[in-house]
Formats: C-alpha cells, sequence, structure tokens
C-alpha cells in the first residue's frame, strides 16, 4: 500500500463509469492521487468527492473530450506538467459501433480512430518524456481480445494498442517504465449500452466482472508483462483464436436492444 508520504498521481482516461472508474477506485485504494479525464464534468466531480472521502486522497478533475484537439491538448498539458508529475498513465476511454463498417457514418470511424488509436498514442507520447527522465513509469492502455479477432475497425484499432504496448514495453522496461496493453473480453459495464447493443446476445459464461478484471490488469503491469488477458476462460479464447481459420473469430453477432 502507498503512504500519504510518498503517493503518486495517476491519470485515468474515461474515468467516469465502467472500467475506468474501477480503475480510479483500486489505484485510490492504494493510496494514489488521482487526475479523473472524460467528457461529462458533473460525473467526474461526484466521483471525485467520493474517491477523495473513502480513501484519503486528491482527485484533480479534468473535463475533456479525448475525439477532439482541444480535448485531447489540455489532458497532454496535464501530462507534460513537470510540477506536478504523473506516474500511471491509464488510456481507458473507449466508444463502441453497433452497425458493420460499411453502414457507419466515416465521421463516427474517424472519431472512433481517433479515440482508440490516434489519442492513446499522443498521451503516451506525451507521458513517457517525464517518465523517461525520472526512470520510472506505468502506462495501461485498455485495449479487448477483439484485437485476437476480426470484428472491423474496433479489432483493427485494438490490435494497434496491444502491437504498440507490447513494443513499448520491451523498449522502455529497462529504463524503468512499464507498458501494458489490457484486453479484456465482454465486462458488465455502460459500454454496450451506450452503443444500444443487447447484452442478451452474447453467452453469459463470457460475462466479466469489471473489479477483477482491473484488478488482474494492474497487477500484470506491475509485474511488467506486456500483454494481460484477465481471465482464464479469455487466455484459453485467445490461445484458440490463434489457429482458427480467420472466419471463425468474427465473434458472436451484435444485435440492436428493442
Amino acid at each position: 500500500m502507498t503512504t500519504k508520504a510518498d503517493a503518486i498521481t495517476a491519470l485515468v482516461t474515461g474515468a467516469s463509469a465502467g472500467m475506468g472508474a474501477e480503475f480510479s477506485r483500486q489505484l485510490a485504494q492504494d493510496g494514489h492521487h488521482l487526475i479523473l479525464v472524460a467528457r461529462d464534468e458533473g460525473r467526474l466531480r461526484a466521483e471525485a468527492e467520493v474517491l477523495e472521502r473513502d480513501y484519503s486522497i486528491t482527485a484533480e478533475v479534468l473535463p475533456a473530450d479525448l475525439t477532439t484537439d482541444a480535448g485531447v491538448a489540455a489532458v497532454v498539458a496535464r501530462l507534460q506538467d513537470a510540477s506536478r508529475p504523473v506516474e500511471v498513465l491509464v488510456n481507458n476511454a473507449g466508444i463502441g459501433l453497433l452497425e458493420p463498417f460499411e453502414k457507419n457514418d466515416v465521421e463516427d470511424e474517424k472519431r472512433h480512430l481517433r479515440l482508440h488509436v490516434q489519442t492513446p498514442l499522443e498521451l503516451c507520447h506525451a507521458a513517457l518524456q517525464g517518465m523517461l527522465e525520472r526512470g520510472s513509469g506505468r502506462i495501461i492502455n485498455v485495449a479487448s481480445v477483439a484485437a485476437f479477432a476480426n470484428r472491423g475497425s474496433y479489432s483493427a484499432a485494438k490490435a494497434w494498442q496491444v502491437s504498440f504496448s507490447r513494443w513499448a514495453n520491451l523498449a522502455y522496461a529497462g529504463r524503468g517504465v512499464k507498458v501494458t496493453a489490457v484486453c479484456p473480453g465482454f465486462v458488465h459495464t455502460e459500454f454496450h449500452q451506450r452503443m444500444s447493443m443487447d447484452k442478451r446476445a452474447i453467452p453469459g459464461f463470457l460475462w466479466l466482472n469489471a473489479e477483477n478484471v482491473v484488478r488482474e490488469g494492474l497487477e500484470d503491469n506491475a509485474r511488467g508483462k506486456g500483454i494481460s488477458v484477465p481471465s482464464k476462460r479469455y487466455k484459453v479464447l485467445t490461445t484458440v483464436m490463434r489457429f482458427v481459420p480467420a472466419k471463425f473469430t468474427s465473434g458472436p453477432a451484435r444485435r440492436r436492444l428493442e
């Protein structure tokens, strides 16, 4: 457990709900001060109040839309503030698109790509400057088991996160920075409701609990693993996926919630 005297700061994107909120809670429980990033300032402030009360840490609120240049610039500026160093970066913000690629509006696809690829790249680059100078730091990029499957532009974006994280962990571990792509399967959060997906289309055994996913991801990052696949069932599934024809890895069909 981190003590008050040596507490360090973690920045979490997509912190207002789901896995982002769970990452924030577990990091606060371990004594980390927090910077909470999401679009909804009201939800962030409510969360910050609870975390400060329950865990005796400080929680800074940074409202930002990470699909925009201005939003990303605000977070980059905070990561580059050498007077208030950030030791842990969790790139968790994400969105999903329910329809097949050809049916989605191209502007939605561009925002999707920005949030899952360009934004994490920019935030990692900003955070690494101070981390490498100090010789310590931790970065977690929340990817997905979809990175090992074939599910349109979402899989492609998450595959980038996995490839980048694996490389970055190899490149920077010797300089004190651990980088991990956490690759959960289906997790009980608001993510699927926001994209109006009918969760009943997914078999029950495939659903995971956010608390367990985050705990395992943090532990794997602390151990210096470049890739973390939480739960035994998904470890088995991702191993099998490497050996089956691509047409069998598209996953269950997505169905709109009626």
